[in-house]
């Protein structure tokens, strides 16, 4: 769209997708993937990867579900040392 002085823009933008969907939180979903594995195995190991997964997403992406990812991954990682000292 143009205006009558010349072909310059009037600011308007074409309808697109919004930026910044599910991709945009692609480090939070593995670390509440992880977080929930290391519930029943390996829990050190996922549970802390998980963790510094979701640190890095909430310091350094900015993701939305940051905050959850390192809840989930903190509850997973001191649940799963629980529930193996429990059944060991």
């Amino acid at each position: 769209m143009t205006t009558q002085y010349g072909n310059r823009p009037t600011g308007q933008q074409p309808h697109s997708a919004p930026q910044g969907t599910a991709s945009g939180n692609v480090l939070s979903i593995i670390a509440m993937v992880l977080g929930v594995i290391s519930l029943l195995f390996l829990p050190i190991v996922f549970g802390v990867i998980g963790l510094i997964l979701a640190i890095v997403a909430k310091t350094v992406r900015h993701e939305r579900l940051a905050v959850p990812a390192i809840v989930i991954s903190a509850v997973g990682l001191v649940g799963g040392m629980v529930l193996g000292a429990l059944l060991a």
